[in-house]
């Protein structure tokens, strides 16, 4: 299985659904979704309103393999159930789709042009959960903002020493260090960025393979070396904030990254579509994310 889940994410045709949003994130996500805070009284409930969200995408006849690779999951939709089968069995065994779990526990303040993860309370239980429901995969996001090296450093130093653990526990991790897209110093940041990854990956044993989540450079096909790495099975590229028709454009440019959107994939869903419409609009931005990664 894990073999064929692996040739699928280096050598498939698609793209990767981002259906990881965490407690911060949840609260906007439902209310795009058109579910507002009032709706809801407390996080239990809200957690289990964004699980019938994500429970719908997945259910949907027009979400599947055929376009979506993989599937990066909250670590609560790993531990629960899609239509009575468990949430990484549903998404493999019924859509062909891979399973992806976020491991990171949020970012911690702002300090010299990047916010690091928080340090990690639980990474050894989560992997070994992981592991048991046959997960493919983790993801971790820290943040840049600034051009700085001093930063940056620190950045990847922490993504790769994990990357190193969820390695050894049997997991493929994809080290996701964001770049803001409304910075000034996105460009130079970017530089610093590559070349540290590049630096890093020579570390990486021989055999083993991580993937990375960018954001979508300034300048087209500026990852091309990131993406023909022996040691990079595959680099996908966040929306970053940028609307869905903006970050297709952008990513259609970029030949051989492909998408792992969240927001920008889903930002035209509403609760209050019957399940026609709620296909048909989630089949539209399937089709047109699917495109821009097949470049």
């Amino acid at each position: 299985m894990r073999n064929e889940q692996r040739a699928r994410i280096a050598e498939g045709a698609g793209f990767l659904a981002a259906l990881d949003q965490s407690g911060g994130s949840t609260p906007k996500a439902l209310e795009l979704y058109g579910i507002p805070p009032s709706s809801y009284g407390d996080k239990t409930e809200m957690f289990d309103l964004m699980q019938t969200f994500r429970a719908r995408i997945m259910t949907s006849p027009v979400f599947g393999g055929e376009r979506v690779l993989g599937a990066i999951l909250f670590e609560q939709t790993m531990d629960r159930d899609v239509d009575g089968i468990p949430s990484p069995d549903y998404l493999w065994e019924r859509k062909g789709v891979v399973p992806f779990v976020k491991v990171d526990e949020g970012l911690a303040d702002p300090s010299d042009g990047v916010r690091l993860m928080k340090p990690f309370t639980k990474l050894d239980s989560l992997l070994a959960r992981a592991v048991e429901r046959r997960m493919f995969g983790t993801k971790m996001r820290s943040f840049v903002s600034r051009a700085s090296a001093g930063g940056i450093k620190t950045v990847l130093d922490q993504q790769f020493y994990y990357a190193q653990e969820i390695l050894d526990a049997g997991l493929v991790p994809i080290l996701e260090p964001e770049i803001d897209i409304r910075s000034t110093e996105k460009a130079h940041a970017e530089e610093l960025l590559k070349a540290g990854i590049l630096d890093r990956l020579q570390v990486i044993p021989d055999g083993s393979a991580v993937m990375l989540k960018l954001s979508i450079p300034t300048v087209d096909d500026f990852y091309a070396e990131l993406i023909g790495h022996p040691k990079v099975l595959r680099v996908v590229a966040l929306s970053g904030g940028y609307s869905q028709e903006e970050a297709d454009t952008r990513l259609a440019r970029d030949h051989g990254l492909i998408a792992s959107f969240s927001r920008a994939l889903v930002q035209d869903l509403r609760a209050q579509q019957t399940d026609d419409e709620f296909n048909r609009t989630l089949d539209a931005a399937i089709t047109a994310v699917y495109r821009a990664s097949t470049t």
